[in-house]
């Protein structure tokens, strides 16, 4: 018979929510210590239950659950949850921003696979979207997608080429793509950057604070950086399109 073992106020964000039951949820949640996780919230649709308020997705939370067999298969039961406050909820293209990280956090990560400092920096993303600071919304964006792949082992190093090795010149353009990873750009390739902006951006992920040094290396070179990480990030996603993405663009086509 399978012990069960209590996870108490283990800081977490609500990814995604949906019906288990009449009265019931499904929640995929990401842990600081114990990474993507699936929790049933029993009981959490009824006007009555105390977690209906608190289970918001971009909130910071303290959860409790029992957890029992290896811990990496099953759903597990929410015992308790806390908001800890700080920030409201982001709205407009600041709300839709964090689904869409929401989405690549479930696409890209295997449950039960901690990332702690990119749970951190995850928060950071967060509670910059609950600010005014629209100005900071796609460097924000493009440093958490970065620290992502780099994370999950799907970015390659940005201060050679990969496939030869050869370092990188600050004057040159290259383009990331998704089967040759960084290489010189063409005629043809739309974006790019030059070599010491690559660089820069190595040495941002290399820093002991990586989250601020990637954003701060993120800052000047955002746009044209937007493209090459969506194509990347699509690629390892596999079929179909983000929903939020593809959300997106038929609102830009309005």
């Amino acid at each position: 018979m399978a012990v069960a073992k209590r996870i108490s106020d283990e800081p977490a964000f609500v990814l995604h929510s949906y019906d288990w039951s009449e009265s019931s949820l499904i929640l995929e949640v990401f842990c600081r210590q114990q990474g993507r996780t699936a929790l049933v919230a029993k009981g959490a649709k009824k006007p009555s239950s105390n977690f209906r308020p608190v289970l918001l997705p971009l909130q910071p939370l303290l959860v409790t659950y029992t957890l029992t067999g290896d811990g990496h298969a099953d759903i597990h039961t929410l015992k308790g949850a806390e908001w800890v406050g700080g920030h409201v909820m982001p709205t407009g293209d600041a709300l839709l921003s964090g689904m869409y990280l929401n989405e690549l956090l479930l696409r890209l990560l295997a449950r039960a696979d901690p990332h702690p400092a990119l749970f951190d920096a995850y928060a950071g993303v967060v509670r910059v979207l609950a600010s005014e600071h629209g100005d900071a919304l796609e460097a924000v964006l493009r440093s958490f997608e970065l620290l992502l792949l780099r994370e999950i082992g799907l970015l390659p190093g940005l201060d050679v080429q990969t496939m030869t090795f050869a370092p990188l010149k600050p004057d040159t353009r290259y383009t990331l793509v998704p089967e040759g990873g960084l290489r010189a750009a063409s005629a043809a390739d739309r974006a790019g950057l030059l070599g010491r902006q690559w660089l820069a951006l190595q040495r941002g992920l290399d820093d002991v604070a990586s989250y601020t040094a990637t954003l701060r290396a993120c800052a000047p070179v955002a746009t044209e950086l937007k493209p090459q990480l969506r194509t990347l990030l699509q690629y390892h996603c596999g079929s179909p399109m983000l929903r939020t993405r593809q959300l997106m663009i038929d609102l830009q086509a309005l």
